[in-house]
């Protein structure tokens, strides 16, 4: 996915922001902690987080690896931007998003509640 559908599937969502951290990261965060990534400059590069569980399911499948510095806390990165489909991604995106967010304080929570 291009950084501008990512943008436009993420901005309607309750509390989301985005930075560039790292020198040429773009981040989405919601209540200020990540749950999508990726680089500005180059192809692929796509990072989010998945479920515990799912981490390996991710990761077998070719051009899907662990993120660097965040696969400990289940990140997975698109090494080349087809690795997964576009449907696929976006529900991925989404379910980083509600992971992460779940993660957040009640009040946060009800703040962005949808």
């Amino acid at each position: 996915m291009k950084i501008a559908a990512v943008r436009r599937l993420v901005s309607a969502w309750p509390g989301v922001s985005e930075d560039v951290k790292w020198s040429g990261v773009l981040v989405f965060s919601v209540g200020g902690k990540m749950f999508c990534a990726m680089r500005v400059a180059a192809a692929g590069g796509l990072a989010f987080r998945v479920e515990a569980e799912r981490f390996l399911e991710y990761t077998d499948r070719p051009g899907v690896v662990p993120a660097p510095f965040l696969a400990r806390w289940h990140w997975v990165s698109l090494a080349v931007p087809d690795a997964l489909p576009d449907a696929e991604v976006r529900v991925a995106i989404r379910r980083s998003y509600e992971l992460v967010r779940g993660r957040l304080s009640r009040k946060l929570q009800r703040e962005f509640a949808d």
